[in-house]
């Protein structure tokens, strides 16, 4: 309760949108995490780690993996869970256990996939704005498309950054990087338009992001930073530019707002 109390008094100081100053920054392009921020896939994922996980004695709470291991991409968060626990963890262990979680998740989300408030209807607008549209997240991508697919707006997408397309997961900015890469190769007029700031730091260009991982793995490649409390009280947000307690209190008349109002160029954070 006192968390959630916190929370509510952080958002109305810190992100009061009144008396800003009005800056130029005109919205270019929207990166979104996906788990978390698009689809409450997060307890599908826990309970597909828990399916293989419990007959190794490894389950554990969905306040543990919260608290531990959300943010990680399955590979990660493996590791880390062996490494907790102190067990060895060999290449055929661990290829088995990513299959088996893989499959299960699969299993789970056949089952149907809930989208947030206000998901759909976000994409959409921005998509007939004409943005341009990345996901950048941890999750494979057969799952990713998957679930897209199923919520009718996988082709809204032009880049997708999956755990499958990057060597270090969240918080290294990797994923960041390969998905503003990938928006610079899909709309080569985004280079022509200033996203491109001050050197390697992209102006105009926002990522929705829901866990302190994410956030700064996003900030560490030089973005700026929305965050939606849908996993974590926005008093664990704060390193985001800005925090909104739902996806559904984000449109794009708001997001250019914000990035207009509290955008200001930096070079990119070293890497985590």
């Amino acid at each position: 309760m006192i968390r959630k109390q916190n929370a509510k008094v952080i958002f109305k100081a810190q992100f009061k949108e009144t008396n800003m100053p009005t800056g130029t920054v005109d919205l270019k392009a929207v990166i979104f995490d996906f788990d978390g921020v698009l689809v409450d896939s997060e307890p599908l994922h826990y309970r597909a780690f828990c399916d293989v996980l419990a007959p190794l004695g490894l389950a554990h709470s969905y306040e543990v993996y919260l608290e531990r291991y959300i943010g990680f991409d399955d590979r990660d968060a493996v590791r880390a869970i062996f490494q907790d626990a102190g067990l060895p963890l060999s290449a055929d262990l661990f290829e088995h256990v990513l299959r088996a979680k893989e499959a299960a998740f699969q299993r789970i989300v056949s089952q149907g996939v809930v989208p947030f408030a206000g998901a759909e209807e976000l994409v959409q607008e921005l998509r007939e704005a004409g943005l341009p549209l990345a996901i950048a997240s941890g999750a494979k991508a057969e799952e990713i498309r998957l679930i897209l697919n199923t919520l009718n707006i996988l082709l809204a997408f032009s880049v997708i950054v999956s755990a499958d397309d990057v060597q270090a997961g969240k918080p290294h900015p990797e994923t960041y990087q390969r998905a503003l890469k990938g928006l610079y190769d899909a709309h080569p007029a985004l280079l022509h338009e200033g996203v491109a700031g001050n050197g390697a730091s992209p102006r105009g260009v926002v990522v929705i992001e829901d866990t302190p991982t994410g956030i700064q793995a996003a900030r560490s490649a030089g973005l700026f930073v929305v965050a939606v409390g849908h996993t974590y009280p926005l008093a664990d947000l704060l390193q985001a530019h800005w925090a909104v307690p739902r996806l559904a209190d984000l449109s794009l008349d708001r997001l250019r707002h914000v990035l207009q109002t509290l955008e200001r160029p930096s070079a990119p954070e070293p890497d985590a």
